[in-house]
């Protein structure tokens, strides 16, 4: 601690409550943290200066931060039972303050004598002032003495439920945390946190009178916090990851989890393919450390409407494991990236996350695209290539982190996509947007008969299955327990949804493909050759980026078999995603003279 020039010493609870540890002190410190704790700052401050005397240089005391608490309680369980308790929670921060400094040992001058009152220790929730001078007996006035006057750091921050833990249907509930010393700016919006605290309330004298009647506003007074940096991994189970390994020694294991992307949606294989390769993601790399290169995949959907383009954006919200959705007509600018503005009762400057900021390291899912005005559109562009929002406004300058993947559905001009016309003038998006899609999937309400027959069958026969009145059916109908449900379209032998979610988890957190047998003359001529079609046809401009388009799909085809580097199969199925796409964007003319 002393070597690093910090000012506060972790402590695991575990090691409080081992036999060689305090037990005492474990067993009273969650029921009263204040006093535990300050004894605990007293004792390890003069321990500390014992053994260092000159340690003040550094902080005028030390503090003792408590980590690993057994139990975690949810934003949304809190209640008045836990009043003044040493609690652990986590969330998603979404809103921060500038730091302040706040005063905690006060000393103040008598005006008449100039006789130094003090110290006096500066409570959390109410000012304290001397009311007469032991000197000359008068009552003031009296004035702070700043130099012997010992300051703390202070932040507010707001934390939320994160995203994949809000039940469908319900507002996210969020909560008040101070942090003070040398735990301000430990967090920005965007992370995700666990923190341990004291669940603790403040008198609101603009909330009671709104009220009509007495009410407190509930605080956490942090005193430990930690960023996860695994989001989702943490919670899957030694068989789980036995489980995950035994599927991905299938062959067949990326056709399979294609199949079992949206299994209640009839067709569409290509949406799948794409959706499927976006959530497993690529790697991000940061070549000479001067600039990131993304890793996520962007997908946007475009097509007639009545073709599963929300469903297809509701199915990925569910499977991934942070995920946040959205729409475009009811998001500006600000509600996507992030925005600054007043709190409302303190009157100062915070700094608020938007819904690409709070999927960081997740997914962000955009209906509606098209229903977007071009300044929102534009000013999204930063976060989807280089994966940051710059924020310039009322003194507050950072960046923040937006490092997820786009899935965004957008509706032709006129309502139907027009197949004389090409993608880009079917859309009403600008070239620099589109070139920062990875995949483009066009999807078209087509006359077949076959396929239309068999597509009603597959919807009647959903519709009949999963009724709330369906037992006796599905009892008559029933398969054996050991058999799998398939593939309506491919035959192959689905994986269940919540499986699927762990192996999704498992292979993004700790599958990083290496990139050493990659096949550069088949991209750089595939690359090529690409180029010369998109000049002579005229459509969707082939850049740069498709060349890491394709690098980043063949990575994602290299997760979904969890191998740690990216093979021939891995490039001829990301140069095939690519070349479907391309074609696609296409005129139906040039289309079928492709195809040949």
């Amino acid at each position: 601690m002393v070597a690093e020039n910090r000012e506060s010493l972790e402590i695991d609870y575990e090691d409080l409550a081992s036999e060689n540890g305090e037990q005492n002190i474990c067993y009273f410190l969650p029921e009263a943290p204040v006093q535990v704790l300050s004894y605990l700052d007293r004792a390890v401050t003069e321990v500390t200066l014992s053994l260092f005397p000159f340690f003040p240089r550094i902080a005028p005391e030390v503090k003792i931060r408590i980590r690993g608490l057994p139990v975690e309680e949810d934003i949304r369980m809190l209640r008045q039972l836990h009043l003044n308790m040493l609690i652990r929670t986590s969330g998603v921060v979404t809103v921060t303050t500038g730091m302040l400094p706040r005063l905690s040992v006060v000393k103040f001058d008598c005006g008449a004598c100039g006789y130094l009152l003090g110290p006096f220790v500066q409570h959390q929730d109410e000012e304290v002032k001397p009311t007469m001078c032991p000197s000359c007996q008068s009552r003031g006035p009296f004035e702070l003495n700043m130099e012997n006057t010992i300051y703390h750091n202070y932040q507010r921050i707001t934390i939320q439920e994160s995203p994949n833990s809000v039940a469908a249907g319900r507002l996210p509930r969020s909560k008040d945390v101070v942090l003070t010393a040398d735990l301000c700016d430990a967090c920005k919006p965007g992370d995700e946190v666990e923190l341990t605290g004291i669940y603790t309330n403040n008198y609101d004298g603009s909330m009671n009178s709104k009220q009509g009647f007495p009410v407190f506003n509930t605080v956490i007074y942090a005193n430990y916090i930690s960023r996860k940096d695994k989001i989702a991994s943490d919670s899957l189970t030694d068989e789980d990851i036995q489980i995950v390994r035994q599927l991905s020694k299938d062959p067949q294991i990326a056709e399979r989890i294609f199949a079992s992307i949206a299994p209640s949606i009839y067709g569409h294989d290509d949406i799948k393919r794409a959706i499927a390769l976006a959530l497993f993601r690529g790697e991000q790399k940061n070549p000479g450390e001067k600039h990131s290169i993304r890793g996520d995949i962007n997908v946007l959907l475009c097509g007639d409407p009545g073709t599963a383009k929300s469903q297809f954006l509701r199915y990925a919200a569910h499977a991934a494991p942070r995920a946040v959705l959205t729409t475009g007509q009811g998001a500006s600018a600000v509600g996507l990236t992030a925005y600054v503005q007043r709190h409302p009762i303190t009157r100062e400057w915070t700094l608020e996350a938007g819904a690409m900021v709070l999927a960081d390291k997740g997914v962000c899912l955009i209906d509606e695209f098209d229903k977007m005005n071009d300044q929102d559109r534009t000013s999204i562009h930063e976060a989807m290539e280089q994966q940051s929002i710059s924020i310039s406004k009322a003194g507050i300058v950072t960046s923040l982190h937006a490092r997820c993947t786009v899935i965004a559905a957008a509706n032709p001009i006129g309502g139907r996509y027009d197949p004389s016309r090409t993608f880009a003038e079917n859309v009403d998006l600008t070239e620099p947007i589109l070139s920062r899609f990875d995949v483009l999937c066009v999807v078209r309400d087509t006359v077949d008969l076959v396929e239309d027959e068999r597509l009603a069958n597959f919807v009647v026969d959903s519709h009949r299955k999963h009724h709330p009145n369906a037992k006796e059916l599905q009892e008559k109908e029933a398969r054996p327990r050991n058999s799998q449900q398939t593939s309506a379209t491919t035959g192959l032998e689905l994986i269940p949804q919540t499986m699927l979610r762990k192996y999704l988890m498992y292979a993004r957190e700790n599958i990083h493909p290496k990139l050493e047998q990659l096949p550069q003359d088949k991209i750089s001529k595939f690359f090529a050759e690409m180029r010369k079609e998109s000049l002579a046809t005229g459509s969707v401009a082939v850049t740069v980026r498709h060349v890491e388009s394709l690098i980043r799909l063949a990575e994602a085809h290299a997760k979904m078999h969890l191998r740690s580097y990216v093979c021939d199969e891995d490039v001829d199925v990301a140069v095939r995603v690519i070349l479907e796409s391309f074609i696609n964007t296409q005129k139906a003319s040039v289309m079928r003279q492709m195809r040949k």
